[in-house]
């Protein structure tokens, strides 16, 4: 009898662990499964995941070309800004043309059509940055902090090809991935008032160059005469998410000599396809 009910207590304990392994398994797909989420009346968020991840984005660089390609047709009807991040898309559009529930299944009938990213080309824009000096006022910091030489910090920083994952944050500032992770540094713990335009930083696992002059946090390493936002250009903004860049080591004289370029509009940045 004993012998009875132990056998059926443990029937019972494997059907429960079976049930929530089975329940688990179904938790782990639907964190995997795209949510379509409204965001006001006037906006909808497609979030492909939670964390940063390549293919992630690059479904989310899909998805918004898709998107922005289809409302220039009637194809696709009251759309008005596609704004992509790192792990998601915001969708704004006009609640007198669509509706969320409209604009959801239009875009779910979307992503079903995406193709997995073939293997093409790269464009790596190649931003030329002036290590240390007056541009690189926290490397001897990073040196200290990281134990590695000025020439192994910049012989790293400058090897590694960095996706935009996304802009934001000023016009032209770019959220750079692939950071070499001896390189990984904590922000500041008081942000300076003002940090030229064309600095280069590292802010924890991530490093950029500030468009503008701004507040900021990040550990300055170099700067580059390149501007990544001008108004007076036909194409303000430098560069787009989805694309890569490479930072070129340079002397003091080459950011002077190309930044003179760049004032008589003799410089155009070096674009790679790798």
């Amino acid at each position: 009898m004993v012998a009875e009910i132990r056998a059926d207590f443990h029937l019972k304990q494997k059907r429960k662990s079976g049930q929530a392994e089975g329940e688990a398994g179904l938790k782990r797909k639907d964190e995997k499964k795209t949510r379509y989420l409204p965001a006001g009346d006037s906006a909808l968020v497609v979030e492909f995941g939670n964390e940063i991840d390549e293919k992630l984005n690059t479904k989310v660089q899909q998805l918004a070309a898709k998107i922005i390609e289809a409302s220039r047709t009637a194809l696709l009807s009251g759309v008005g800004e596609v704004i992509p991040t790192f792990r998601s898309l915001l969708v704004t559009y006009d609640p007198l043309r669509t509706d969320f529930e409209q604009l959801k299944n239009r875009l779910i009938k979307m992503e079903e059509e995406l193709q997995e990213e073939k293997k093409t080309s790269r464009r790596i824009l190649k931003i030329p940055c002036c290590y240390g000096g007056r541009y690189g006022l926290d490397l001897a910091d990073l040196m200290e902090y990281t134990g590695l030489s000025r020439e192994e910090i910049i012989e790293r920083h400058s090897s590694a090809c960095y996706r935009i994952y996304m802009m934001g944050f000023l016009p032209g500032f770019a959220y750079l991935g692939g950071l070499d992770r001896k390189l990984e540094m904590p922000r500041l713990k008081t942000p300076r008032v003002k940090i030229p335009a064309g600095a280069v930083g590292i802010g924890g696992n991530q490093t950029g160059v500030y468009p503008i002059d701004s507040p900021g946090g990040w550990r300055l390493i170099g700067g580059t005469p390149v501007d990544f936002y001008n108004p007076e250009r036909e194409e303000p903004i430098l560069c787009k998410a989805g694309e890569f860049i490479r930072f070129v080591p340079i002397t003091m004289d080459d950011y002077y000599d190309i930044r003179h370029m760049i004032l008589r509009k003799e410089y155009h940045v070096e674009v790679e396809e790798g």
